[in-house]
């Protein structure tokens, strides 16, 4: 008998039970070539039809204008917070970061170990419980671009749309944990980043889309290997890419299309986030989020109990039912659900009915 898992994890996270089952079909034997797609070069034809097809339908969920490429790297966001300024930092210039979790403070010290760097906005002092307000933010004019992380996986918050930036200053933004949950206009920013393992695929390979006219910007003695200029022009095949994580990625994106595309999938993450946060409000203070009501994350639910003993008694306890990935992110506590696009609504619903059973247990 199959142990029923609800896989709440924040990342590498839930992917849909259509995809797996493909993946697990074509393992072997991919579209009656004799070998698995891990087994293939990467310069041979199926492949490279595999790439088109994943960039096309890329570029169709999304939007993505004819002025942006698309590349498929390897290093996970990680990476991307020192490529970004080593590509785009330019020489004697500062770049301005909003920061508005974890996340955004990995990035900009990042960025200062390769140039200026500047704090446009920190909401650090309400140890992020909400995102700064307009009259916060502290642009500079003249900045090489400005960087911002959409949804913030830790604390629970999230941009609803992009803040405005001065007027011909680059946006850039880590969409790691809310791409492909909801349509955006890509052309309002010049450069979008991804780790794939939250919503896109597996953990591997990482998404960035750039607008062609930062290109130019990229210094000629930059290192090979992070080098946009050139991993554009090779069609991020200058080296052996993450085959098998763009392979899953393609099937990710084949099912969002089934579905109805992005804004199918936005209506049905709110829904879900709904179902969620209502339990919360609705329990007279039992359970609290940490994130203010307005700033709230679709993608990732943090919430708080009178003590931390009681929240690891329900995080053991959920845990027992089945419920992986309950425990808070281990440098704030607490406890989180992470519900990204995969993760079905049955999985809120049974952790709504638990919520509710330990309530009335410990209440």
């Amino acid at each position: 008998m199959k142990k029923q898992v609800y896989n709440f994890n924040a990342g590498p996270s839930v992917l849909p039970k259509s995809v797996l089952l493909q993946a697990q079909e074509e393992l072997l034997d991919y579209q009656g070539e004799g070998m698995s797609i891990m087994e293939m070069s990467h310069r041979s034809a199926p492949f490279a039809a595999l790439m088109a097809e994943v960039e096309q339908n890329l570029r169709q969920l999304m939007g993505i204008p004819q002025n942006y490429k698309t590349l498929f790297l390897q290093g996970g966001a990680s990476l991307q917070f020192s490529m970004v300024p080593m590509n785009l930092l330019l020489p004697d210039g500062s770049a301005d970061y909003i920061i508005n979790g974890t996340w955004g403070q990995k990035a900009i010290k990042e960025a200062k170990k390769i140039g200026s760097a500047r704090v446009v906005a920190s909401t650090e002092d309400s140890n992020f419980d909400r995102l700064p307000d307009p009259q916060e933010m502290d642009f500079d004019a003249n900045a090489s671009y400005m960087h911002f992380t959409s949804n913030e996986t830790i604390h629970g918050i999230q941009y609803k749309s992009e803040p405005a930036s001065p007027a011909g200053v680059p946006v850039i933004c880590d969409m790691s944990s809310d791409i492909l949950s909801r349509p955006i206009d890509v052309s309002k920013y010049g450069l979008i980043y991804a780790g794939a393992q939250k919503n896109a695929g597996p953990s591997g390979v990482t998404l960035v889309i750039i607008r062609e006219d930062l290109l130019d910007k990229v210094p000629d003695n930059m290192a090979t290997m992070l080098d946009y200029r050139l991993q554009a022009a090779k069609n991020s095949l200058f080296n052996t890419p993450p085959s098998f994580s763009i392979y899953l990625l393609g099937l990710v994106l084949r099912w969002l299309i089934s579905l109805g595309g992005l804004p199918a999938i936005a209506k049905l993450n709110e829904q879900k986030a709904q179902l969620l946060y209502q339990a919360i409000d609705d329990s007279g203070g039992f359970y609290h989020g940490h994130a203010l009501p307005e700033y709230r994350s679709l993608m990732n639910v943090t919430f708080r109990m009178e003590s931390a003993d009681l929240e690891s008694v329900f995080a053991k306890a959920a845990l027992e039912q089945g419920m992986v990935g309950i425990k808070g992110h281990r440098s704030v506590g607490g406890l989180r659900a992470s519900i990204y696009n995969a993760c079905p609504i049955e999985s809120i619903a049974a952790l709504v009915d638990f919520m509710a059973e330990f309530q009335r247990k410990y209440g």
